[in-house]
């Protein structure tokens, strides 16, 4: 009797899940939505678990703040009962959840450092194999296809014989330290014309951080943000990041992450700037210079001059555009030109994948 596949369209479970974890899952895509305001964050829930059922008797939102609680996500300020703020398990916990959301989870890495091109003396095998030279170690020599060669050129008639000759290695592959600084638009752009754009740059930022964190200690990651001003932030402060009612300076967010750059030792320096639209304003003393409409070459001049001083000290910058207008894409592209780094015009679902791809490539060279 033949066997085969027998294939049905697939009828989701139409019933949710319920309990503890999945309402968590819920709770932290809505405490980054609405910037770590835990009250807020429950009364969307509330909503929700009205529309589609997700507490049932045996499981109530009561036991599930309950247990927020007592596993420490969530803690009640001690001034005003009541008002509930998440914790410092919760900020790290956002950050898993937006790795593992963008990028998908990873397996854990001894050393945590970025691949360059150059092979030898270095500290993580490659997938490359050679002849065994005078100073490899032990450790390189690959057993299984030096005993092959033996067989091979020697045979095994006589007795097996293992020459130098036999002897393979695997190559070591050097690694490099790279300081990377991520600056964030919170220009008010950013959340106009109906779209959030921000939830997505702070998933980003949450998950490059803690991407760093698990497969790169040795590297150092800043986050800035900029509007009328620029300032840094701590990867702590991620989640409560919010848009203000500010133009876009992005001379100042590109002199700051300057700034702190210089300061790092490492070899290896870039800047990632995830951004909506052109620049619009400049600091001038104790006052500002905006104008909105259209392409401001003061504006625009001042921008492109910065990026080429970036280039004179080899610190890319590679901007990812969250928007597709013909003219600003022609700024960005002049602004990547005289920068000499890379672009990417991204939809919001994407953003992360392209931040990660060009967070690895960037990483296996010595600029």
């Amino acid at each position: 009797m033949a066997t085969g596949f027998r294939f049905r369209d697939f009828v989701p479970d139409e019933q949710p899940e319920k309990g503890f974890e999945s309402l968590f899952k819920l709770f932290m895509q809505l405490v980054t939505i609405t910037s770590g305001d835990v009250g807020e964050s429950l009364s969307w829930l509330n909503e929700l678990d009205k529309q589609y059922g997700l507490t049932d008797d045996g499981y109530g939102m009561g036991n599930f703040i309950d247990d927020l609680k007592k596993k420490g996500y969530i803690d009640e300020d001690e001034q005003k009962k009541g008002e509930f703020h998440i914790t410092a398990k919760s900020e790290q916990q956002l950050r898993k959840s937006a790795l593992e959301e963008i990028f998908g989870k990873l397996k854990k890495s001894s050393t945590g450092n970025h691949r360059t091109p150059q092979t030898g003396q270095g500290d993580e095998q490659s997938t490359d194999l050679r002849e065994f030279r005078f100073g490899d170690s032990l450790e390189q020599i690959q057993m299984t296809e030096s005993i092959r060669n033996a067989q091979l050129n020697h045979g095994v008639d006589d007795g097996f014989m293992l020459t130098e000759g036999d002897l393979e290695v695997r190559e070591n592959e050097h690694k490099s330290q790279t300081s990377t600084v991520l600056m964030i638009d919170i220009s008010h752009s950013m959340i106009l014309y109906g779209e959030d754009r921000i939830t997505p740059a702070k998933k980003v930022a949450m998950a490059l951080a803690e991407l760093v964190k698990q497969k790169y200690p040795k590297d150092t990651l800043d986050v800035i943000v900029f509007g009328n001003d620029a300032w840094q932030i701590e990867v702590k402060d991620l989640p409560y990041l919010q848009v203000g009612p500010y133009h876009t300076n992005t001379v100042a967010g590109l002199e700051l992450a300057m700034d702190l750059l210089r300061k790092r030792k490492t070899p290896n320096k870039q800047i990632f700037m995830i951004t909506d639209g052109k620049p619009t304003c400049l600091k001038e003393g104790n006052s500002y210079y905006k104008n909105s409409f259209g392409l401001d070459r003061k504006v625009v001049n001042k921008t492109l001059n910065i990026a080429a001083a970036a280039r004179r000290v080899k610190i890319p910058i590679t901007t990812f555009m969250i928007t597709s207008d013909p003219y600003l894409q022609q700024f960005v592209e002049e602004f990547t030109e005289v920068n000499q780094g890379k672009a990417y015009y991204s939809g919001l679902k994407g953003l992360g994948h392209l931040v990660f791809e060009d967070y690895k490539k960037n990483r296996r060279k010595t600029l």
